[in-house]
């Protein structure tokens, strides 16, 4: 943990070279947070020392969620030291939004902030796609023990191919790939007429599917038909497995990636919304072919990604619409991608179970088994599957009720319950979290985490068996 926090400071000290760049007031507050993170650092790595180098599957959980909290909490000096915000829970919320890559924010003008400090809203974004644990293990090879057991704790989807039998170097393989789809999109951004910075900012939200935007009417504010077009192409690809792409790439192997059954879900969830809202929106709602495609196209993948932009003023759209975009919000993208929700995965494993189920019943004794990718799932999987999209459900009702209880409206507690555990942000019509109860904004905080980490990481951790079991 200290040997993160030292990758937190080095960060924060670039963000400080940006606010001395650019004149900005917010200079002495990341110079200071990065002073402070720093000696945090060496205080645990010095309490740390002589520790045990192997990790147990319990050790992995307790440190990945752990960690997240750690990065959440120190994420909070830029705002509270600059006094751009004054209010811990306002702080803490937004840095947990930041890493979790969820995107709502308590920030009532985000045009206001210095640039150093949107800068640094993006970076944690960017750091929190792919994982916390995961750029320790590829830029940092200093903890001698395999990183093995915090993969399988931090990873997310059901399975994954490795680019490399070796952690480390898979991790750095993968991280390649992410640096230079955020390099891509920068390069394209910029082309299409934004400027250099709001670019780089850009770009990093939209590989990470983070959601955080310079402006405050997001992509919208920019009225530019290519940058929107410029924005889905990156979101989903955001939204694919990382190794698949590298192995597409890099290794020429394009087969994996078109062979994908997750992929072909990934893509067909994303065409058959965008095809239905489309239609709607021509022949119920008279609106221009071409906006209506591009708007469906762009909020589509926007939702299903759990990126969050939005490239019109979707207050205005018909309630069904919100509806199917709903839906989208609970499936997500593919497993290894920077995405939240449920993922592609699972739901491809839940439809084919029930599906099985259904000629189960009609055949009683015949072998039906679920694959994918012509493998056969095995009856575990399909178990935890099931038991993970139950738990699922059930933690967006437990968010809707609580908010209910603290006063938020029937159809916004939804919004808001969903939107957090699938780390989606505040697209829905009606829902700010600048006048939250501070109830409501520790629950929210509660589920970006516990969505971010696929519930069980943070969950096991609160059982009472997994402290009587064993000794740490």
């Amino acid at each position: 943990m200290g040997s993160l926090l030292m990758l937190l400071a080095v960060i924060m000290a670039g963000c400080a070279a940006v606010a001395l760049f650019f004149g900005g007031t917010d200079f002495f507050a990341f110079l200071a947070s990065a002073l402070i993170t720093v000696l945090l650092g060496l205080w645990l790595l010095y309490f740390g020392k002589g520790g045990k180098k192997q990790y147990s599957r319990r050790d992995s959980y307790l440190t990945i969620t752990l960690s997240w909290m750690l990065f959440a909490l120190v994420g909070t000096l830029p705002f509270l030291i600059s006094g751009l915000i004054t209010n811990f829970t306002d702080a803490f919320f937004e840095s947990m939004s930041g890493f979790t890559t969820t995107g709502c924010t308590v920030i009532g003008d985000t045009e206001a902030i210095p640039r150093a400090t949107l800068l640094w809203r993006c970076m944690s974004q960017w750091l929190g796609g792919l994982g916390i644990v995961f750029f320790t293990v590829a830029v940092l090879p200093m903890f001698g023990f395999s990183g093995v057991q915090l993969f399988a704790a931090e990873a997310t989807g059901y399975a994954k191919k490795k680019a490399n039998p070796r952690v480390a170097v898979s991790a750095r393989w993968i991280l390649t790939v992410y640096v230079s789809l955020t390099l891509l999109c920068t390069l394209a951004l910029w082309l299409c007429g934004m400027h250099p910075f709001e670019a780089i900012c850009h770009s990093l939200t939209t590989i990470s599917t983070g959601g955080f935007s310079t402006r405050n009417e997001s992509i919208a504010s920019f009225h530019s038909i290519p940058m929107e077009w410029v924005l889905v192409f990156f979101m989903f690809v955001g939204g694919i497995n990382y190794t698949l792409i590298y192995l597409a790439v890099v290794k020429g192997k394009v087969r994996d990636l078109l062979r994908s059954s997750e992929f072909h879900w990934y893509l067909f969830i994303v065409l058959i919304f965008t095809a239905i809202i489309t239609g709607g929106l021509v022949h119920r709602e008279n609106r221009d072919f071409i906006a209506a495609v591009s708007d469906a196209i762009f909020m589509v993948v926007s939702t299903q990604t759990t990126t969050g932009f939005a490239c019109t003023d979707y207050s205005t759209w018909p309630s069904w619409v919100w509806m199917i975009l709903g839906f989208s919000m609970y499936f997500g993208a593919m497993g290894g991608s920077s995405s939240g929700a449920m993922k592609s995965s699972r739901i491809a494993i839940f439809a084919k179970s029930i599906a099985a189920e259904f000629r189960r019943i009609l055949h009683p004794n015949a072998v039906l088994p679920v694959r994918m990718d012509g493998m056969v799932i095995p009856s575990s999987t399909r178990t935890t599957v099931l038991t993970f999209v139950c738990l699922y459900v059930l933690l967006v009702l437990f968010g809707w009720l609580l908010f209910i209880i603290c006063g938020m409206d029937f159809s916004n507690a939804y919004g808001m319950s969903l939107c957090c555990l699938g780390n989606v942000g505040i697209i829905v019509p009606g829902i700010s979290c600048v006048g939250l109860p501070l109830t409501v904004k520790w629950v929210c905080c509660f589920l970006m985490l516990v969505g971010r980490l696929e519930l069980y990481s943070v969950l096991l951790v609160l059982t009472p068996t997994f402290w009587r079991e064993g000794n740490f």
